[in-house]
């Protein structure tokens, strides 16, 4: 059994440890609302660039299609983008992510495709390295950057676009967290290469004609690769929000843990040093008694 000396350095060390664990949360619940705000401000845009591709997709069919629209034909090639966090203290937020990449590659690898690996994240790096090392070709460090922009999302969007023009892919899916709320980040799978296009209504109205000049595959030649960029910046946002949000509800639960650790000890130590003091006592009496 632990000495009281023993008992009582434990206890001021998880006393220590609530208060950063507390420190941590609020630091999180800060940087959470202005993540936040970030990603929500991200989607209007990326929400209309898609509407404004799909209008134009509606008119471009065949061999007149750019590349990133239209894909090579196969499905041969794949590479996976697995976008996670750089740090950790986030319970299970760059696990869950990695598992749905897991599963996926693992499916991809017992039909036989040819897989690659891009990681964005040191803690994506740091899981996936261990089972496909091998297959990884790339990896980004974003933890020197204290916000995200276009000039962050672009070395891995001109990464994806360099192996797709080399002809070293055929289809890119990027896997993140999407954030929904506080409470919830749900991984998700984008493919990003063949673009997905979703039926869009033209921005004025159902009714409404365009006469595009230059012609519809001149602009999407420029917009798709945009769009690309575009994407993975709102992939990244929505990673950072939800980082934040999962290290806030971590910290939460670590420092409620803490606090019952510390009343726990507290009780142990108590009952320690009412059973010292109540055996030296019989002691006192039972040498008082043979005197």
């Amino acid at each position: 059994m632990a000495s009281l000396k023993e008992m009582r350095n434990r206890i001021s060390s998880v006393k220590a440890t609530q208060k950063i664990t507390k420190a941590m949360q609020m630091v999180a619940a800060a940087k959470l609302r202005r993540s936040q705000d970030a990603a929500e401000a991200a989607r209007p845009y990326a929400r209309r660039l898609a509407s404004v591709i799909a209008n134009l997709a509606a008119g471009v069919s065949g061999d007149g299609a750019p590349a990133l629209l239209a894909g090579t034909g196969r499905e041969d090639r794949h590479l996976i983008v697995v976008a996670a966090a750089d740090r950790g203290l986030a319970g299970g937020f760059t696990s869950s992510i990695v598992r749905a990449a897991r599963e996926r590659i693992d499916t991809l690898v017992r039909e036989g495709k040819d897989v690659k690996i891009v990681c964005v994240g040191k803690k994506a790096t740091a899981q996936l390295r261990r089972l496909y090392s091998d297959r990884i070709v790339e990896n980004f460090d974003l933890s020197a950057y204290r916000q995200f922009t276009l000039s962050v999302a672009q070395p891995i969007a001109d990464l994806v676009t360099k192996l797709y023009e080399a002809g070293d892919v055929d289809v890119v899916t990027l896997f993140y967290s999407r954030f929904k709320s506080v409470v919830q980040q749900i991984p998700t799978a984008l493919q990003l290469i063949p673009a997905t296009v979703e039926g869009g209504a033209p921005a004025e109205g159902a009714s409404a004609v365009y006469e595009y000049e230059p012609s519809e595959e001149a602009i999407l030649e420029t917009l798709l690769p945009r769009n690309l960029t575009v994407q993975i910046l709102s992939a990244l946002l929505d990673n950072m929000a939800g980082f934040y949000a999962s290290q806030m509800t971590a910290m939460d639960n670590a420092t409620r843990n803490a606090g019952d650790m510390i009343k726990r000890y507290t009780l142990e130590y108590n009952r320690s040093r009412q059973a010292q003091i109540t055996k030296e006592l019989i002691e006192i009496i039972s040498g008082a008694e043979a005197v």
